[in-house]
């Protein structure tokens, strides 16, 4: 079973499981901690009843300590495993791991959003977020795609069918600050089939105006309203 005190000690299986180093781990965990007793009082039971005797009464639970619930939550949105793997992998249940996702979840996202590490996901007042940071406007935009299901129908199959990663996948478009690596900026989800320019300019994104906006080939001639795009160009020898 994956434990966090053991765990902790291992920065590359950390980082590999978690998607954070044990410094960024730490960092994230009081907001997590708190945002966590604000959604569940400890006067309350999980169902949201009073509480009928002290917290910590009766049997010791597996998530008992904040940084497991941490550990479980991240792990489950770095590596995406059925439930049943994560049961086995935790010492839960099925069941039980289903109903924790379902509460640590909103939770993660509020102590994300409370730090001010959560991207803006509305394209119009993405300059405006962006200018709150105080950081350099120096911006690459790139696609991300990640497997899903294969879907049923073959009009859907197509659609969603990524020829790059040769799967059925679903895209986002990404906006990072290239020198905190800040994710600044999250799309909408579309078909993994979807061109990348075709995403960027249905979203209709407005850029801090001073940006420097760096793209790869992907997004040839997309061209939004900044101080300036770069494209690298191909590298000697390419395609020869």
């Amino acid at each position: 079973m994956i434990d966090y005190d053991s765990l902790k000690g291992n920065e590359r299986k950390f980082v590999a499981l978690t998607g954070l180093t044990p410094q960024e781990f730490q960092r994230l965990l009081p907001a997590f901690t708190r945002a966590y007793v604000r959604a569940f009082p400890a006067e309350q039971t999980q169902t949201g009843q009073p509480r009928q005797r002290r917290r910590g009464g009766g049997r010791k639970g597996v998530l008992e300590r904040g940084e497991h619930k941490l550990l479980f939550v991240l792990v489950y949105q770095k590596a995406y495993p059925l439930q049943e793997l994560m049961g086995a992998v935790f010492g839960l249940s099925q069941s039980r791991v289903n109903r924790w996702i379902h509460r640590l979840l909103p939770v993660l996202s509020q102590a994300l959003d409370d730090l001010g590490f959560l991207p803006e996901r509305d394209p119009r007042p993405f300059s405006r977020h962006e200018r709150r940071q105080g950081e350099p406007p120096d911006l690459i935009i790139d696609g991300t795609e990640r497997r899903r299901q294969r879907p049923k129908s073959p009009e859907k199959q197509a659609l969603h069918y990524s020829g790059k990663k040769k799967a059925h996948s679903d895209k986002n478009v990404v906006i990072v600050n290239t020198q905190t690596k800040r994710v600044g900026f999250l799309s909408g989800t579309y078909a993994g089939k979807t061109h990348d320019k075709k995403v960027a300019e249905g979203e209709g994104i407005r850029y801090p105006r001073q940006s420097t906006l760096l793209k790869d080939s992907g997004f040839q001639g997309y061209e939004p309203r900044v101080r300036r795009t770069r494209q690298p160009g191909k590298s000697p020898g390419a395609g020869s």
